[in-house]
């Protein structure tokens, strides 16, 4: 008797197991199946079909047609206490020069220009680029480069992705990154025109940023992406100005080796 009640049982619990898994919401029957891998790979190729561009913008693609370059506090009076200060001076040069090449708009702030004194002009190649914008940079004692009036300018320009550089970067440029990245925007942190006065500051700020969701890249790699192909109108004229840039000493490939 006790024999045949036990196996009655058995039953049962098989029974409810079996018919309890087609309840199962679609996700739980993906992993159940026998036919897992394939189940799994094809409802990612569905959900990358109805997500559509989304997927793009999540690889960190550049356009010109909805880009915009902000230059976060170069200062003179800062610019000496700044770790490999020089490179990032020259690398915020060639910056500023392909987005006047390409027709970018190009943000710049400055924090308490009355402390740390104005952009450095080294920043720009063209000083008549300079003197244009010299009207239009903000003067901040917001640490993020997000102030009302840069918000207010950037929603007007419909800038979607934002090249980032300047300093400090654990703290005016990681905070502007944040800032950016909650609005909903893509956030391409270069590198090489960013920094600190602490080289462990700057490789926090540049993990934190990462983490955050910020894409990191070098000048370069942003200004060629920008241009797409070598049949750009100006890809002799910006190849040039990268020629240019990549003679010139980089600091932080020096901090590269000494690791």
């Amino acid at each position: 008797f006790f024999f045949m009640l036990h196996f009655f049982i058995a039953v049962a619990l098989i029974l409810a197991l079996i018919l309890g898994s087609s309840s199962l919401d679609p996700c739980t029957r993906i992993f159940k199946s026998p036919l897992s891998t394939y189940s799994l790979i094809s409802t990612r190729k569905q959900m990358a079909a109805a997500s559509g561009s989304s997927i793009a913008r999540r690889v960190g693609k550049l356009s010109v047609e909805n880009t915009a370059f902000f230059l976060c506090d170069i200062q003179d009076k800062f610019i000496p206490l700044i770790l490999c200060s020089t490179t990032v001076v020259q690398t915020a040069r060639l910056l500023t020069s392909a987005s006047k090449e390409l027709k970018i708009p190009l943000v710049v702030t400055e924090q308490y220009r009355k402390v740390f004194g104005a952009t450095s002009v080294q920043c720009f190649a063209d000083p008549d680029h300079y003197s244009s914008l010299a009207s239009s940079i903000v003067d901040k004692k917001k640490f993020s480069m997000m102030t009302p009036e840069v918000t207010a300018h950037v929603d007007s320009l419909n800038a979607q992705s934002i090249v980032l550089f300047g300093i400090e970067a654990h703290v005016c440029l990681q905070q502007t990154c944040l800032d950016l990245l909650e609005s909903g925007r893509d956030v391409h942190v270069i590198a090489d025109a960013c920094s600190s006065m602490k080289l462990f500051d700057r490789e926090i700020a540049l993990q934190r940023m990462q983490n955050a969701g910020a894409y990191l890249t070098t000048a370069q790699s942003a200004i060629f992406m920008l241009m797409e192909s070598a049949d750009h109108p100006n890809f002799k004229k910006i190849s040039a100005l990268v020629k240019e840039h990549a003679l010139l000493p980089n600091e932080f490939d020096d901090l590269l080796r000494k690791k």
